[in-house]
């Protein structure tokens, strides 16, 4: 049985990536979802706030567990036994990033990494954007799961 990894920062949790999610929960037997703190990017939500909002979201799928972790993408999978590591992809900036980081993951630990495209009514959604709608008071139910949806805008009304 391979395990598959899906990591990033999730800050928040949008309708594309609740897509690679449960694309990858049809065809793995076991996926595991994790919240990497990255401290280059902007952190409005705690990586237990983003992880509890991806459980919300992820709960009808038994095959799912999600996770937080610090550091290397690659010492935490090398830490679960995952099989392989799923990104998705939105264009081609994220292309040619994930290929860099695939191979980095692939020379330090031989872990192979899947790279999916997102859906076509996906690609425009990123959690920066949400992160800019919300903050100004804008509706964002469009881009992420409604089971989050005031979690997320009553974070910003504070």
């Amino acid at each position: 049985m391979v395990t598959a990894l899906i990591p990033g920062s999730f800050n928040p949790p949008t309708k594309g990536h609740l897509d690679i999610i449960s694309r990858c929960a049809d065809v793995f037997e076991n996926v595991r979802v994790v919240v990497i703190k990255n401290t280059a990017k902007v952190q409005t939500f705690t990586s237990d706030e983003c992880a509890e909002m991806l459980r919300i979201i992820t709960k009808d799928m038994p095959n799912v567990s999600v996770d937080t972790a610090e550091g290397l993408v690659v010492d935490y999978a090398k830490k679960i036994g995952a099989g392989v590591i799923v990104k998705g992809l939105r264009n081609a900036r994220d292309l040619d990033f994930e290929i860099q980081m695939a191979e980095a993951n692939n020379l330090m630990t031989g872990i192979e990494t899947m790279l999916i495209a997102s859906r076509g009514d996906n690609i425009h959604i990123s959690s920066s954007l949400v992160r800019e709608i919300a903050s100004l008071g804008g509706d964002i139910s469009k881009f992420v799961p409604p089971e989050i949806c005031k979690i997320i805008t009553d974070k910003f009304k504070k």
